[in-house]
């Protein structure tokens, strides 16, 4: 069974903030690598580490994680 993709916003949302992933990760008490692995989807965090991300940035869980992609920004869907 293939394993189920969750999209995020994660790298996004560092970026806007200017919060490395070291910074995260210390913030969050995971190792820095495990941000990465989470931004390039390559690790799907459970349900309190997500929730614990969610208090960080302040936002809900929808606005970081997802089960279908985000749109693009600027993409025409945005638009209409």
């Amino acid at each position: 069974m293939p394993t189920e993709v969750i999209y995020n916003r994660i790298a996004m949302l560092r970026a806007e903030r200017g919060i490395s992933r070291r910074q995260l990760a210390e913030a969050l008490g995971v190792h820095y690598q495990t941000v990465g692995y989470l931004e390039r989807g390559e690790y799907n965090p459970s349900l309190h580490l997500a929730l614990r991300i969610s208090e960080y940035f302040g936002v809900t869980v929808e606005v970081i994680f997802s089960v279908t992609p985000f749109p693009r920004l600027g993409s025409e869907s945005e638009s209409a």
